[in-house]
């Protein structure tokens, strides 16, 4: 694996890449970096997929909501780069600051509406989402990739990625894998390094409301507030309120009061100082997948 820094290592990487095999499928997975096994599936997932495979390793300060938040974060180039090759990338794309947003930098690609302004955008803003729209733009721009990989887990980031790339009309296809769990069940962040010992097992509680989400349907509940309820319930029942726990359309994120098809149920919580995601799909997933 080669380790590249500036956006042209990157394109004469690639370029060469592209005329040694024509054919080739590029695949690139983006990444913060802090990897973990979640990370490592997607690698893995687009060296089954691709001829040539690029992590782009970059912490965006764009889309981080509090300065305290992006200084904790989690860096460790060396071990991101040894489990990124381990998995199959062909390129770690690991630019500076300064690569990606020089000095003068004055764009910024967003979108509007409820896939920005809802769930983690009524609740982080919806700059989170711009951050995320402009640094993606950018690394697509800056790789051009056929196919781009992200995690289930992070379920509202997946679709407004696959509606720049409709309304860009870029030539990219979206590949969402599966999250990956620790054997407890909790979802792979790299945010889970800074849970403390006491606050480890009180993060189970966004897994168990999601569990008894299943259950409900499973038992033939089909009212989402009954759900929402019983999702809550088990949550709180191991000391941990929801910031949001919602019942929405997998597609719209547009709020459900009927389960009729799939259902995306999406939570995020604060477990001690560290904030959480998950999700789960009640019924048929649109994407074929249960």
């Amino acid at each position: 694996m080669r380790t590249l820094r500036t956006v042209t290592e990157l394109r004469t990487a690639v370029r060469a890449a592209r005329r040694q095999d024509p054919a080739g499928v590029i695949g690139l997975v983006p990444t913060m970096g802090a990897l973990h096994d979640g990370h490592v599936q997607l690698i893995r997932e687009a060296r089954l997929a691709c001829e040539h495979v690029v992590v782009s390793l970059f912490v965006n300060p764009a889309q981080f909501d509090a300065a305290s938040d992006l200084a904790a974060y989690p860096r460790d180039e060396q071990s991101d780069a040894g489990q990124a090759s381990e998995a199959g990338a062909d390129f770690l794309f690991a630019p500076s600051l300064e690569t990606v947003y020089p000095d003068g930098f004055a764009t910024s690609v967003q979108l509007s509406g409820p896939l920005v302004e809802t769930l983690e955008g009524a609740h982080r803003g919806a700059a989170h989402f711009h951050g995320v729209t402009t640094v993606v733009t950018k690394l697509f721009n800056m790789v051009q990739p056929d196919v781009a990989f992200f995690g289930r887990k992070d379920a509202q980031q997946v679709l407004v990625v696959s509606k720049l790339v409709e309304d860009l009309d870029l030539p990219i296809r979206i590949e969402a894998v599966d999250t990956v769990r620790e054997p407890d069940g909790l979802a792979r962040s790299s945010r889970n390094v800074r849970l403390s010992a006491d606050d480890r097992p009180k993060a189970l509680a966004l897994r168990a409301g999601l569990l008894a989400a299943e259950a409900a349907f499973a038992a033939g509940e089909r009212d989402a507030q009954n759900v929402h309820a019983v999702a809550v319930q088990a949550m709180t029942d191991l000391g941990v309120a929801p910031e949001y726990l919602a019942l929405v359309h997998p597609r719209t994120l547009a709020p459900v009061t009927t389960i009729d098809g799939g259902t995306l149920v999406v939570v995020a919580a604060h477990v001690g100082g560290v904030r959480l995601i998950d999700n789960t799909t009640l019924g048929p997933d649109p994407s074929g997948r249960r």
